[in-house]
C-alpha cells in the first residue's frame, strides 16, 4: 500500500467517473484533480453509501455547501462504489456536491489510505496550485472531519 502523501507535497492527480445532483437532474462526468488548479478542493474519501456515518458526513458537507463555496472551494464525496450507487445515494438525501465513483480504488490507494478491502475515512485540502495543505486520515472512521473544521483551513489557505 502507497504511503498517505505528506502536507505540502503535491496531492496525487486522478481522474474519476462522477455524478452530481444539479437541480435535481444528475449530471454524469469524469472529473481531474489537475483540472481544478486555481481553486482549492477538498477530498472526502468515504467507506460507504448510504451507511450511518457517511450519509452524518456527506448530508453536513451538502447542508454547509455555501460555507465552501464561498471560500472558492470544490468538496468531492469519493468512495469505491460505482455510479449507479452513487447515483441512488445523491437522490435519497440530496446531496448537492459531485460524487466520485473510484471502483478501481486507484485515487484510495494514490492517497494511501486502503484497509485490506475497505478504505479509511480521510479528507484532503488541496490548495489552488495543487498542493496538499491539510489531511485527516482515521483510525476508525466512526467519526468525521465537520464543515467547521474543513472551512478553517480553507481560510488558512488565503
Amino acid at each position: 500500500m502507497a504511503k498517505s502523501p505528506e502536507v505540502g507535497s503535491a496531492a496525487p492527480d486522478f481522474t474519476l467517473p462522477a455524478v452530481q445532483l444539479v437541480d435535481g437532474e444528475l449530471v454524469h462526468s469524469e472529473l481531474t484533480l489537475s483540472a481544478e488548479r486555481g481553486h482549492p478542493v477538498v477530498l472526502a474519501f468515504y467507506p460507504g453509501d448510504d451507511t450511518a456515518t457517511c450519509t452524518k458526513q456527506l448530508c453536513s458537507y451538502s447542508s454547509g455547501f455555501e460555507a465552501f463555496t464561498d471560500l472558492g472551494a470544490t468538496v468531492w464525496g469519493i468512495s469505491p462504489q460505482g455510479i449507479e450507487s452513487h447515483e441512488s445515494f445523491a437522490r435519497k438525501h440530496q446531496l448537492r456536491m459531485p460524487l466520485l465513483a473510484d471502483t478501481g480504488r486507484t485515487a484510495v490507494a494514490a492517497y494511501g489510505i486502503g484497509l485490506g478491502s475497505m478504505l479509511r475515512r480521510a479528507v484532503f485540502v488541496v490548495d489552488a496550485e495543487g498542493v496538499l495543505r491539510w489531511k485527516h486520515v482515521a483510525a476508525i472512521g466512526l467519526t468525521f472531519r465537520d464543515v467547521p473544521t474543513l472551512t478553517a483551513q480553507l481560510e488558512a489557505l488565503k
